[in-house]
């Protein structure tokens, strides 16, 4: 059976197009697995919670508290999936936050040029970092264990011991503002629904081109239920959002990282690189790829996002303090972990992260408010960590 030029195939003349068993059987079913986990999560917080946890308010402080930890997660799936690890990251926050806070507040810099500065320092530390991992060969646990100490002690060293603050007003709105209500409270509607309508177009030009060229796709009937289901989400979240303040900016940050890094990994030729890196280093360098530049890059942008992070942490609580960033890492690893990236290299993806982040956020916040202590909080995030990496164990041995 033929087709007119330039025509798409249509998901019946693929025989092979999966239907429903065969999206629970696709490897994308961890994809579904993740959201489903997350709301049924947020549903258990929100029952044992007494509907605190979907207040308009709460969703405020679930975003602004996750979305540093949102931005470092992005940067530590590169790293992770070239084979490497981070654990610098929470002392580079600290003192890139400390770093901020004297040029603003001690030295009167206005907020534009500091940022630069910070964000600049940021980048040499991670490069300095990668420089040791990418062309001295030695293992990213060390180094970056080395750097935690490091920084740590620069940032008690740039503090004196003592949080200083407060910063600029201007430059609290990185993490405190809010979009403005142009069009009164349904402007977070307009833009939520602005926001799933990109997606929905993503969405449908990835499957668009898979039946062109004759690749399997998602099944009609799952792809408009997912996105469905996706868009009532982020059009419920945004409703909700419209009944207190608005949407964060910090929000449209991390949706335009999530893009960008989307596009890198998927559509760009290092990103195709840094996965055949963590898959098989050997193997990729003589392909001809520079895999110690490219690991020198992935630890040089993982500060970068560190330092950004570290301003909007910063921000947030108006002050910088000896303690900031402490213990970061830990949930922004658990984060990748958790949305599938694999602890041998090569695996992971920018959606599974993210939802990572909030599994890690949402839990944080529903066990604070249910009064669960700090040592019980960490014993739970532990458990789920392990079982995370347990499941990635699993399925790459089941695969071999």
């Amino acid at each position: 059976m033929t087709s007119a030029p330039g025509s798409v195939p249509t998901a019946k003349t693929d025989p092979d197009a999966p239907g429903w068993r065969g999206m629970l059987k696709s490897a994308s079913f961890r994809d579904y697995g993740l959201m489903i986990a997350l709301v049924v999560i947020m549903l258990f917080f929100e029952y044992t919670t007494n509907g605190v946890l979907f207040q308009p308010l709460n969703l405020t402080n679930i975003i602004l508290q996750n979305s540093y930890v949102v931005v470092m997660a992005l940067g530590m799936l590169l790293i992770i999936v070239a084979g490497h690890i981070d654990l610098s990251i929470g002392s580079i926050v600290g003192f890139v936050g400390a770093l901020a806070a004297v040029l603003m507040v001690n030295y009167h810099l206005d907020w534009v040029s500091a940022t630069l500065i910070c964000l600049v320092v940021g980048a040499i530390i991670g490069a300095a970092q990668g420089y040791f991992v990418a062309y001295f060969g030695i293992p990213s646990f060390i180094v970056t264990l080395a750097g935690m100490l490091v920084f740590r002690g620069l940032t008690l060293a740039v503090l004196q011991g003592a949080s200083v603050g407060p910063f600029p007003d201007i430059f609290q709105l990185i993490s405190k503002g809010f979009i403005a209500n142009v069009a009164g409270p349904w402007t977070s509607v307009l833009i939520g629904l602005v926001l799933w309508l990109i997606l929905l177009g993503m969405s449908w030009r990835r499957r668009t081109v898979q039946l062109h060229h004759s690749v399997k796709a998602e099944a009609m009937g799952s792809f408009l239920i997912r996105n469905g289901v996706i868009g009532l989400v982020i059009l419920a979240f945004a409703y909700q959002m419209s009944s207190y303040r608005g949407l964060p900016n910090v929000l449209i940050i991390m949706f335009v990282l999530v893009m960008l890094y989307r596009f890198v990994t998927n559509k760009t030729t290092i990103g195709r690189r840094i996965y055949a890196l963590g898959g098989n280093a050997k193997a990729a360098k003589l392909s001809g790829i520079k895999t110690e530049r490219l690991t020198f890059l992935t630890f040089a942008n993982m500060g970068v996002l560190a330092g950004l992070a570290g301003m909007i942490f910063a921000a947030r609580l108006n002050t910088a303090t000896p303690k900031g960033g402490l213990g970061f890492e830990l949930d922004v690893i658990a984060a990748c972990f958790i949305g599938g990236a694999s602890a041998a290299g090569g695996v992971g993806k920018v959606s599974g992260v993210v939802i990572g982040a909030f599994i890690i956020g949402v839990m944080n916040n529903g066990m604070s408010i249910m009064g669960i202590g700090i040592d019980y909080q960490q014993v739970i995030k532990g458990l789920v960590l392990l079982a995370a990496v347990c499941l990635d164990v699993y399925n790459k041995n089941k695969s071999v």
